[in-house]
């Protein structure tokens, strides 16, 4: 039998609620919500109870890949909610002492390699900074504003022109994880067709 269409089912652990409205997952859970738009013509997107069932159309490998991917981008935002995303950065300088220090939605890099103006760096959507000496945490809840706000902070203090074995100075990231700790028994479960 020649199957039609891709299913795969995504059921999600007991505390969090799961809405699917169009092309657009609604993820809530008491800490607050996060909505995400997955616009493809390939893709279809059902509820059942508290699982979502991806469809994909035609049966091939990129409609494959596009399940997983938007499998993958729902328990993003589930551990995001659940648990959050940190990252912590370490300002690192040999030649010249630099300081960092945030102001609404950037960040500024003083005296990078003694430089009159400072660098700046954007903070993307709701993410957290905290600068605490020579250490930056960086928190929030979607893991792709973490992750571009500290790829921000590294691309600024990018040293041009000087030979980068000698020059090692930067803000280099060090550690990333969650606020809380994973408990073991939380997974997902990923069913190959219906329910």
């Amino acid at each position: 039998m020649v199957e039609i269409e891709m299913i795969k089912t995504l059921k999600v652990p007991e505390g969090i609620t799961i809405t699917a409205e169009g092309h657009a997952v609604i993820v809530r859970t008491e800490k607050g919500e996060i909505k995400r738009e997955f616009k493809s013509h390939r893709l279809k997107l059902e509820q059942n109870k508290n699982s979502i069932i991806i469809i994909g159309n035609p049966v091939n490998k990129q409609t494959s890949a596009l399940l997983n991917t938007v499998i993958s981008h729902i328990e993003n935002m589930v551990y995001g909610l659940k648990f959050g995303y940190k990252y912590e950065m370490k300002m690192c300088y040999s030649h010249f002492p630099m300081t960092a220090e945030v102001s609404e939605k950037t960040i500024f890099i003083k005296n990078f390699l003694g430089e009159k103006h400072p660098r700046q760096a954007e903070i993307v959507g709701e993410t957290k900074v905290e600068i605490k000496g020579q250490d930056i945490k960086i928190t929030g809840n979607k893991i792709d504003e973490v992750s571009q706000t500290t790829a921000n902070i590294t691309q600024a203090t990018k040293v041009k022109k000087k030979d980068i074995r000698r020059f090692t100075d930067g803000i280099y990231m060090v550690k990333k994880g969650n606020i809380e700790e994973i408990p073991e028994d939380f997974k997902f479960q990923v069913i190959r067709g219906r329910e």
